[in-house]
């Protein structure tokens, strides 16, 4: 747990100093609410304090619950905004009972965190993964796993594979990614934000998957690529749709991006062409109602909320993501967001700030 308490502190830090020379505004004591996805809380517990010091008495409240309650909270109009690392499908977009407009907020990748003594550059396959989650794979020693890695001295000790207990888009976007690399995944397991998992020992959140991978020998854990990066856990080289064995990081991660993305932006860039591509990259989107004036909204909480949207994709947000081991937003990716912010409405009115 000490690296994660670090973690903690360089949070902290981070907070303290990041964008000091910026000159801070006048305040308007609107009070913002968001939940969702933990993947990533680092980047928003950062950029929200950010955003709140340049504007006081403005508050920016954020509960990293899971993509699944984020979806969840912002149905029920609870919050202003809800957060997930998996775009809305066809049946939770018409369950919204309003139009969602997706906002891409940063990118990241879900890589495979691990404890094993003396193994500090480990290769692994989508299939492999998927049969370790599946139970078919249960030693570390398995021909398999030492057929990619001949001069690792992988011990004959039993895997330990953790997965998430909370409804989560780091999940849906690693069983999407399993789902498109093994048929046997596909049908045993399907992709989705909560799943019936056939092996393992369950953690809630990031955070709870990282803590029971470093505390046991053995272990293996899908986790987002921030926290591996920052908290230094030993993770696995992952083949990619080249055959390329390519780590995560915010290069290969960013790698995944470049292809031509929608104009809406419910774009997945798992398993990328780009032979430099890390293959479980991913975008993570704020979902907020293109129309704010909904309850008991009032005008000044939908100017704020778009207001808080372009300092996220601007240089100061995106430099943010960058400092914490998020892959900043591509030019095309940022050009498409802002056009999709323009569209949020009051009452049908533009929102201009």
């Amino acid at each position: 747990m000490q690296r994660i308490f670090q973690f903690l502190l360089l949070l902290l830090l981070l907070i303290s100093c990041n964008n000091s020379t910026d000159v801070e505004k006048s305040g308007s004591g609107t009070t913002l609410s968001g939940a969702g996805a933990t993947f990533p809380y680092p980047y928003y517990n950062i950029v929200f304090r950010d955003y709140m010091r340049l504007n006081s008495g403005m508050t920016v409240n954020y509960g990293a619950i899971g993509s699944g309650g984020g979806i969840r909270s912002l149905r029920d109009r609870s919050v202003h905004f809800g957060a997930s690392d998996a775009f809305l499908n066809s049946k939770e977009i018409e369950s919204m009972k309003g139009e969602v407009i997706h906002v891409p907020t940063c990118m990241g990748g879900v890589v495979m965190a691990y404890t094993l003594k003396g193994v500090d550059s480990l290769r692994l396959t989508g299939p492999l993964v998927a049969d370790i989650y599946l139970g078919n794979i249960r030693k570390w020693n398995d021909p398999k796993i030492r057929a990619i890695n001949p001069d690792m001295p992988l011990p004959d000790l039993d895997i330990t594979p953790v997965y998430r207990s909370d409804g989560s888009g780091t999940t849906y976007n690693f069983s999407e990614y399993l789902s498109m690399v093994s048929s046997e995944w596909g049908t045993v397991m399907g992709k989705g934000k909560a799943l019936k998992w056939e092996a393992g020992i369950a953690a809630k959140g990031n955070p709870g998957v990282a803590g029971i991978v470093q505390q046991t020998e053995g272990a293996i854990g899908y986790i987002g690529s921030e926290y591996a990066l920052t908290l230094k856990l030993p993770v696995a080289k992952l083949r990619n749709k080249a055959g390329n064995y390519v780590e995560a990081t915010l290069q290969t991660i960013s790698s995944a991006a470049n292809v031509e993305l929608p104009d809406d932006m419910r774009a997945s860039i798992i398993d990328s062409d780009d032979p430099n591509a890390y293959p479980i990259s991913i975008f993570t989107w704020i979902l907020v109602y293109k129309d704010q004036q909904y309850g008991n909204r009032t005008k000044k909480e939908a100017e704020t909320l778009v207001d808080l949207l372009n300092y996220m994709i601007s240089d100061a947000g995106q430099k943010v993501a960058a400092q914490i081991n998020y892959a900043p937003l591509s030019a095309q990716a940022i050009e498409k967001t802002r056009r999709l912010i323009g569209e949020i409405r009051y009452g049908g009115e533009e929102i201009h700030n």
